[in-house]
């Protein structure tokens, strides 16, 4: 017997990624991960490059995201991610500030791909952030070099143990150099596993006018 899975062949030609808003039909995948994701449903690809093109890809968290992120992001959308800004992602997005953002979730048999600039967050809205983690990440944060030459893994405790006493409560300041990307999304694309690879892809640019508009592409 052939395999099935969502999609039975009878339902290849129904639609699973309607022409619509984007914004709402990534928060309906994203509930959906939440439920079904075994851990951090948030997590994504985040693909920077050089200047003179050279990529690198590392997984980071997703912090923020809608059409519309509220009053500390002046009401603007997108997809926020926090970092060291003086870290290799945080040197090449100085230089280059595009990025490529994928999220793959298993459970589900989709992927979300997401392309565009990055603007940086305010510093009200890093500070409520960092603010809103658990005092060993704030630490961890606070001591960490990212991305440089480490001696030895002692080194790094070290000074997250000597921060630690300085800050027995953990509320070690924000540091300069940490905060945190808003992604402008020019594209959206998303991603529907379907039997026998006769996958759903629907691809929606931004008109530039506040809009969007969108196709199917070949899988």
């Amino acid at each position: 017997m052939l395999p099935t899975g969502h999609f039975p062949v009878t339902e290849q030609s129904q639609d699973a990624i309607p022409h619509g808003d984007p914004f709402a039909i990534f928060e309906d995948w994203f509930a959906q991960a939440q439920a079904s994701e075994p851990n951090d449903p948030n997590a994504m690809a985040l693909a920077t490059a050089t200047p003179e093109g050279a990529p690198s890809l590392r997984m980071v968290l997703l912090k923020g995201h809608g059409a519309d992120l509220g009053p500390s992001f002046d009401h603007a959308g997108g997809f926020v991610f926090y970092t060291n800004f003086e870290s290799r992602k945080g040197g090449e997005l100085a230089a280059n500030p595009q990025v490529a953002l994928l999220f793959h979730w298993k459970s589900l048999r989709r992927q979300v791909r997401i392309e565009g600039p990055v603007v940086e967050v305010t510093p009200e809205a890093a500070d409520a952030y960092f603010a809103s983690r658990h005092p060993e990440s704030r630490l961890g944060s606070a001591a960490s070099d990212q991305s440089r030459v480490l001696p030895s893994r002692q080194v790094y405790l070290d000074r997250v143990a000597a921060l630690r006493a300085q800050f027995p409560d953990g509320n070690v300041p924000r540091p300069a150099h940490w905060s945190g990307y808003r992604v402008v999304p020019r594209a959206i694309e998303f991603w529907q596993d379907r039997d026998y690879r006769l996958h759903e892809r629907r691809r929606f640019v931004a008109d530039g006018q506040g809009g969007w508009t969108s196709t199917l592409l070949y899988p």
